[in-house]
């Protein structure tokens, strides 16, 4: 978006959050936030030091749920729905010479936060980019995949339960044009899982190591896509997270991947993961598969969960029925919706499956979604998923009683400018 539109863009998410569904202190609170942005970009914009951009995203979500998905000791899986602001998030980028940066700000949860804040260099000449700051990592081809990009309303459990989304760190990466090879390094503060980015003996950083591989070829009509990853993460004697995923539908009031249920939270000296992800295009014909694995290193080395393993996979198609094509970025080794869409349906289906269970605890959740996708525009699309999870394991009953599958309904309608 270019600056001259960014009034529009500060007016209409203000009149679409401005609604009665939300409580007026809570609507006041956001409309301050977003006065004061306004502010601070009015002082911006009006010194030529600055070459800026902006933009931003609109998503309102609603959620119907029942079953698993509102199940629990004090739930019996009635019915249950939200409509709320999935996203609402401003960015502002800058370009000087070889330096480029990013700052990406979300409001979506009554206070505003940082997303992404980059600094990044790329005057190497051989397409070498160094990059610093709030980034996201190089992990599972759905989970960087960005938010605006996605063809289901949520992304799938696998990616949830793997990936940190957001650190703060630094991070190098290369595409090699003759060869269609792609690495990224990072080393983060780990503030996930559970981690706050400290240890707990010496208070020293918490951090980890993330890699990824990837090999692209041009196709005739498309595209095909082979990679994998791997990171290391210090968990400093912090507790792992119980809850790892949702089940694919946002506002449940039951996480259903939960390793704890039915049994303990366990303290980690650390974790290790990695996964695998391939990826198929031929015109508007779209599949990708991903698997990953976690292996567990607890504090206590006589922990039963010592050494566990954690793993899961996913397998994602779409088709577009009037013949649009999802771009690909060589650079970032990632997908994106079609160039200049518009009046264009998209049908999706995926089938996930993550299994967090050990001995005597711990669910494994598999989850169906089938969902449709109507371009409007590159600016506007809505989209529409039927979810279904199945949950078993050791720990099940603990969390869910005696519902054992849920069935969700996700809708979106997502504005960029």
């Amino acid at each position: 978006m270019k600056t001259s539109n960014y009034q529009q863009a500060i007016a209409l998410i203000s009149a679409l959050i401005s609604t009665t569904v939300w409580a007026d202190n809570d609507t006041e609170k956001l409309q301050q936030q977003l006065d004061e942005l306004q502010k601070e970009v009015d002082s911006m914009k009006s010194s030529k030091a600055f070459n800026l951009e902006f933009g931003g995203r609109l998503q309102l979500d609603y959620n119907h749920f029942d079953g698993a998905y509102n199940a629990g000791p004090n739930r019996s899986g009635e019915d249950a729905s939200d409509f709320f602001v999935r996203r609402a998030r401003l960015y502002v980028e800058s370009e000087h010479s070889d330096w480029d940066s990013k700052l990406l700000l979300d409001f979506a949860d009554d206070s505003g936060k940082i997303v992404l804040a980059r600094l990044r260099y790329n005057g190497f000449g051989n397409g070498l980019k160094v990059q610093v700051g709030k980034l996201r990592e190089d992990i599972s081809l759905n989970a960087i995949t960005s938010s605006k990009h996605v063809n289901t309303v949520e992304r799938s459990s696998l990616a949830d339960n793997v990936s940190p989304y957001f650190q703060w760190g630094t991070s190098v990466y290369q595409y090699f044009k003759d060869t269609g090879l792609r690495y990224a390094v990072g080393v983060y503060k780990n503030e996930a899982f559970g981690a706050n980015g400290n240890n707990n003996d010496d208070g020293s950083l918490a951090l980890s190591l993330t890699g990824r591989l990837t090999w692209q070829k041009d196709l005739d009509n498309g595209i095909l896509h082979l990679g994998g990853w791997y990171s290391k993460r210090d968990m400093g004697g912090r507790v792992l997270t119980g809850a790892l995923a949702r089940g694919e539908v946002r506002s449940t009031n039951t996480r259903l991947l939960n390793y704890a249920a039915g049994g303990e939270l366990v303290r980690l000296n650390s974790f290790q993961q990695a996964g695998l992800e391939a990826a198929y295009q031929n015109k508007g014909f779209n599949v990708e598969v991903e698997y990953a694995t976690r292996e567990l290193d607890a504090l206590n080395s006589s922990s039963a969960l010592d050494g566990e393993r954690f793993d899961g996979y996913s397998v994602l198609a779409s088709y577009f029925l009037g013949g649009s094509q999802r771009s690909y970025s060589k650079s970032n080794a990632v997908f994106s919706q079609p160039k200049g869409v518009k009046n264009d349906w998209e049908l999706v289906a995926r089938i996930s499956d993550t299994d967090a269970t050990s001995d005597f605890q711990g669910t494994e959740v598999l989850t169906y979604t089938a969902g449709a996708n109507y371009y409007y525009s590159v600016n506007v699309k809505f989209m529409a998923n039927v979810i279904y999870s199945e949950v078993e394991g050791p720990g099940a009953s603990e969390l869910v009683g005696e519902e054992d599958d849920g069935l969700g309904i996700a809708a979106r309608i997502q504005y960029l400018f």
